[in-house]
């Protein structure tokens, strides 16, 4: 099969298989991860079928949304591309991929690396900062009945990938043990160009809401 059409059916099923999603996990956040990475690879060495089907599946099944469980978007993914006859060692570069790609609190344990999944985490972490990445903060945190902010309730800057994935704390938190991080995270030249712009924005969204939040303006 050609590489157009595996992208096409690809993008056709990602599409059907997040209907209804949440919002800041949807096809929308996946469609803007894979033009983010088709932008960052222009500048880089990569796999281009890699790259488009990486980003296309990298959130297939998110675990948040499946009890934690991080096999299931893996094996969705495994599944899928072998029906579309995609070769052996691509697919197992994507499942890497998806099971490498996502941010897991402080303390990260990423066990495997390649420059396609560079981009591709950089794809998804530049729409997690900025007005999108704010935007999805907060939807998250009501989708989750979380506070906006809550004063008593400190940033854990310490806590374990199990702590991480188990949080309740309020979504302004999250800013602190995430957002904020992602800019010195950036694998690549043009993703860490991106992100300076972006963490900008945060700084100064959150610089207005300690404002409002005191009432000083």
């Amino acid at each position: 099969m050609m590489e157009d059409q595996i992208i096409s059916d690809t993008i056709d099923f990602v599409k059907d298989k997040l209907k209804g999603a949440e919002a800041g996990h949807d096809w929308f956040h996946v469609y803007r991860v894979f033009k983010n990475a088709q932008l960052i690879s222009q500048e880089e060495k990569v796999d281009s079928l890699v790259i488009s089907i990486g980003a296309l599946l990298h959130d297939i099944a998110d675990s948040k949304f499946h009890n934690g469980d991080e096999t299931i978007g893996p094996r969705i993914a495994n599944e899928f591309l072998q029906n579309l006859q995609v070769p052996k060692d691509s697919i197992d570069h994507v499942i890497k991929i998806i099971e490498n790609v996502s941010f897991r609190g402080g303390n990260t344990d990423q066990k495997f690396k390649s420059l396609e999944l560079d981009v591709i985490q950089d794809a998804d972490r530049l729409d997690a900062i900025g007005a999108i990445g704010i935007a999805r903060c907060f939807h998250y945190g009501g989708f989750k009945n979380r506070e906006l902010y809550n004063p008593e309730i400190t940033p854990d800057l310490k806590m374990s990938k199990e702590e991480y994935k188990k949080s309740t704390a309020p979504s302004i938190n999250h800013f602190y043990e995430k957002l904020l991080l992602l800019k010195d995270r950036m694998n690549t030249v043009t993703g860490r160009r991106l992100a300076t712009e972006r963490h900008q924005f945060m700084e100064q969204f959150l610089e207005q809401f300690y404002k409002e939040w005191e009432g000083e303006l």
